[in-house]
């Protein structure tokens, strides 16, 4: 809510799609901010089709079992940067997430995996696993069934990495040493 002209952060984000659906028109100022908030949707598309490297041989431990890791990505052209985010937890069930993130923050793909549904913007409920793909105006908000074209096997969590790093076409890929229960 609105208190004596400050905003919340989640005000902030209501604004912002708001905003990508063409509601606020002719504010300069806050057309300049906006713009910075969100990719448009063919820069996205663009940032997860460019080939990414990693480009160190650090040997990273993924064991499955409550691990976060943060491995950089360049682009071939090393104009740009991107982060592989690897997470997973849970004590019985091996739960976690793939994500590929462009400029720090942008989340251009994620894949949840042996966790709960997602419930979409739009209130469609898409069971776990799923991937995330980046939607102007809403970010990573929207969940869709994996698709069966890129990934084979969903229940093989190594498969599943290796397609993904297809998917977001990262071609020199980093050395993760996996453990017992992936």
């Amino acid at each position: 809510m609105k208190k004596h002209g400050i905003f919340t952060i989640k005000e902030l984000r209501l604004e912002c799609r708001v905003y990508n659906n063409k509601v606020f028109r002719g504010f300069k100022e806050d057309n300049q901010l906006m713009q910075d908030v969100f990719l448009n949707q063919r820069e996205a598309d663009y940032l997860l089709s460019i080939e990414k490297h990693c480009n160190n041989d650090t040997p990273y431990q993924f064991t499955g079992f409550q691990d976060n890791l943060v491995i950089p990505l360049e682009s071939v052209d090393k104009r740009e940067n991107f982060l592989l985010d690897l997470w997973s937890s849970g004590r019985i069930t091996l739960k976690g997430t793939y994500q590929n993130r462009a400029r720090s923050t942008f989340v251009l793909a994620r894949i949840d995996f042996n966790g709960k549904p997602h419930r979409n913007p739009d209130d469609v409920e898409v069971p776990c696993p799923h991937i995330h793909i980046y939607r102007e105006g809403f970010g990573n908000r929207f969940a869709y069934p994996l698709p069966e074209d890129y990934f084979s096997n969903p229940d093989d969590l190594n498969i599943t990495l290796q397609e993904f790093f297809k998917y977001c076409n990262i071609t020199k890929q980093p050395n993760i040493v996996t453990g017992l229960l992936l």
